[in-house]
């Protein structure tokens, strides 16, 4: 390597040097991680990791990041980029400055995930930059959480902070400091973590200035660039492998925070050579409500689905997004125009965009040789918000955002079921608080937080089941939760090849009247009794909460991976044992008769061919089924789409669904927990040759089934 972009000459690196000092930083960026949750006293950085920091070169391009929230890390490229756009000639980019900012059209995702971002000196030469991002409680606006349902503008949210300096050459800024602290609900949980991402970036800066002493700028320089240069030439290398064409997957949120109106997000990814373009073009114009994301969302979104399909073995750094194009124009959901409200954004139209990214990627990687165990089904398609505040047990200001939600259901993969109460895809390494923990910090109680049977989607390989929880006020007379997801009426934990979505999440309420619901409500069933238990919806917005009220949700299951019947009715006995599957759900999806553990082999086969001829609308299959673990059912040979029966599909650059038996049916044959919204249907696609099921697919009704897969040139047999 002979420049660093800044006409620096570097000598030749001996790989030795080259990976001890690769490995310091990525221990640096490791420490600076630490730091960050260990000074901060938010549940949400300490106990739910929803943070991340990263080192970046001087023009914000990514060296390394952390395992935590991959979302912050990918959109703080942005963050720093928009500092060194508008902030350069002034205030100025000095040494001990650092600077703040959470507006999303500057490079937030949303308002609550604040970023601090420092330039790094050494010698007095800016060399880099270190940036720390985490969720933070409160940052004002119109209620508490900066969640904001009603909202119609951003300027409503919360307060925007275009990239403050809130240190000025290594000192705090007391004016700035001051005004935030004035904006906020709950100025001492907020000031601590603002001073954690302070510390941590410190730690970096000192790490950082460190190596370089010791094996020198233009080394340390040399090396974060050719990092960066080969993530990018490795990933290049393996999309050039990997067959050309287009592979699509389509969402919907319901919901907007105003009305039910029902949003669609649909991309096509095309592979070409070594590049990827993400078309989002079909996407469903910006809301009135607060779902929107912008560019940076979208962005980090694309970057986090990206990664672990395509690029388990590879470093992650910027590099992985240089062979990417993303197409979205303006003023679509998921690329909002000013000024449209955003402040529910990470956990809606971000995620969205994250969802059909990775099952447009992971069908992808299925119809690429060596790759077919990276894809997976869409993990927890969704993300349940529930902020409480009001008064603690002893007369205090008390606030909180319980990321339990966190535990639904991991998407399956061709070989293994998914995760159950696995954490999100977005977060590498998740966590959730002890329920004692979160008790401690708030005046209420869990009545109890469990798995809830049945909420895997069906598969091949099953996803994971997902939990649920449900809480009442104590020692308090009143609590103001707000909660609020998307995928109440919409499945989003989307299944691949033949694969069941997984559940719809739930929003309930029961009112007790004051009577004391610890001995009486315990889990679910008890909860329903007597029909009194209300269902919320997607978005209910304020719910308050007096003595003896229980309110409860449960969040998706992750998606299942291959036709149900095809699964092993030995696996299905087992989670029928486990307490995870009721015995009529394993009848109903799986065909599986199973008593005591025992599966019942005549009567299962029986209930098998029976469904089958029921897809086929009462014929008798051709072809016996076929069930595989290293390929899927709907396969591309020789030009030609075939199920792995044999039967031919059509040509691999048609629609092969023209080709297949296509029927509609009620949500509830893919699951108890299953609800579509009122413009919606489910769509099951099948082989006519053997009855295998090799697409369940949600669709407005008025729109034509998606072209999921078209292929240029393949051949993965």
């Amino acid at each position: 390597m002979s420049t660093n972009g800044q006409g620096r000459g570097f000598a030749p690196l001996d790989p030795i040097t080259f990976e001890v000092v690769r490995h310091k930083l990525q221990a640096l960026t490791e420490e600076q991680g630490i730091t960050l949750q260990r000074v901060s006293g938010s549940p949400v950085v300490t106990d739910a990791t929803d943070f991340n920091n990263g080192l970046y070169l001087v023009d914000g391009t990514i060296v390394t990041m952390g395992p935590q929230v991959l979302f912050h890390t990918g959109t703080m490229t942005h963050v720093i980029r928009s500092i060194i756009r508008d902030f350069t000639d002034s205030p100025g980019i000095n040494e001990g400055d650092m600077f703040l900012l959470n507006d999303p059209y500057r490079g937030a995702v949303h308002q609550p995930d604040m970023s601090i971002v420092a330039p790094i000196f050494h010698k007095g030469r800016h060399v880099a930059w270190a940036g720390a991002c985490s969720h933070q409680l409160d940052v004002g606006g119109m209620a508490f959480g900066s969640w904001c349902f009603n909202a119609t503008e951003v300027q409503q949210e919360a307060m925007l902070f275009p990239g403050i300096k809130l240190v000025e050459r290594g000192v705090l800024r007391k004016d700035l400091w001051q005004m935030i602290m004035g904006m906020t609900r709950l100025p001492l949980v907020l000031g601590l973590d603002l001073k954690a991402m302070i510390a941590a970036n410190v730690v970096a800066s000192q790490r950082l200035c460190e190596i370089m002493d010791r094996y020198g700028a233009d080394v340390v320089e040399s090396i974060m660039k050719s990092e960066i240069d080969t993530s990018e030439r490795q990933l290049r290398a393996r999309l050039a492998n990997l067959p050309d064409g287009i592979y699509r997957a389509r969402d919907f949120l319901d919901h907007d925070g105003h009305a039910n109106r029902l949003y669609k997000f649909e991309l096509a990814v095309e592979k070409r050579g070594d590049q990827l373009i993400f078309d989002f073009s079909g996407t469903s114009p910006q809301a009135p409500g607060f779902i929107n994301c912008t560019r940076s969302g979208l962005w980090g979104a694309v970057f986090t689905a990206l990664m672990p399909i395509l690029a388990p073995d590879i470093r992650w750094n910027e590099g992985l997004m240089r062979p990417v194009t993303i197409k979205a124009d303006e003023g679509l959901v998921c690329n909002a125009k000013w000024p449209a409200p955003v402040s529910g954004g990470t956990v809606s139209a971000t995620w969205l965009v994250m969802n059909v990214a990775v099952a447009a990627l992971s069908r992808l990687a299925a119809f690429s040789p060596g790759h077919e165990k990276e894809g997976q089904a869409v993990t927890k398609g969704q993300m349940a918000v529930l902020t409480m505040a009001g008064r603690d047990r002893d007369g205090g200001i008390f606030g909180t955002f319980l990321l339990d939600s966190l535990a639904g259901g991991g998407g399956a993969f061709i070989d293994h079921d998914g995760l159950d109460g696995s954490g999100d895809y977005c977060i590498p390494r998740p966590g959730i608080a002890n329920v004692e923990s979160a008790e401690a910090g708030g005046p209420f109680l869990y009545l109890f937080r469990s798995f809830v049977p049945d909420t895997a989607g069906a598969g091949r390989m099953r996803g994971g089941f997902a939990t649920g929880l449900a809480i009442t006020p104590h020692d308090t007379d009143r609590i103001d939760a707000r909660l609020f997801a998307h995928g109440i009426e919409v499945p989003n934990a989307i299944g691949l090849f033949g694969g069941y979505e997984g559940a719809c999440g739930m929003h309930m309420i029961r009112r007790e009247d004051g009577a004391d619901p610890i001995a009486t409500i315990y889990d679910f069933d008890s909860l329903r009794r007597d029909g009194a238990a209300v269902s919320l919806g997607a978005k209910p917005g304020h719910v308050p909460l007096g003595k003896g009220d229980v309110l409860a949700y449960t969040f998706q299951g992750g998606g299942g991976y291959g036709d149900p019947l095809l699964r092993d009715p030995a696996r299905v006995a087992s989670d029928i044992a486990s307490g995870l599957l009721t015995a009529p759900t394993a009848e109903s999806i799986f065909g599986v008769a199973a008593r005591d553990g025992i599966v019942d082999e005549a009567s299962t086969r029986a209930a098998r061919h029976a469904v089958r001829r029921r897809r086929l609308g009462g014929a008798e299959p051709s072809r016996p089924p076929v069930s595989d673990d290293r390929r899927p059912s709907l396969r591309a040979d020789g030009g030609r789409f075939v199920c792995a029966c044999g039967h031919d599909l059509g040509q691999s650059t048609g629609n092969w669904k023209d080709m297949a038996v296509t029927r509609r049916v009620e949500a509830s044959e893919h699951g108890r927990y299953l609800l579509l919204h009122a413009d919606l249907e489910l769509r099951e696609h099948i082989c006519p040759g053997c009855g295998t099921m090799l697409e369940s697919e949600v669709c407005r009704k008025d729109e034509e089934s998606l072209n999921s897969v078209q292929a240029f040139a393949i051949n993965n047999g």
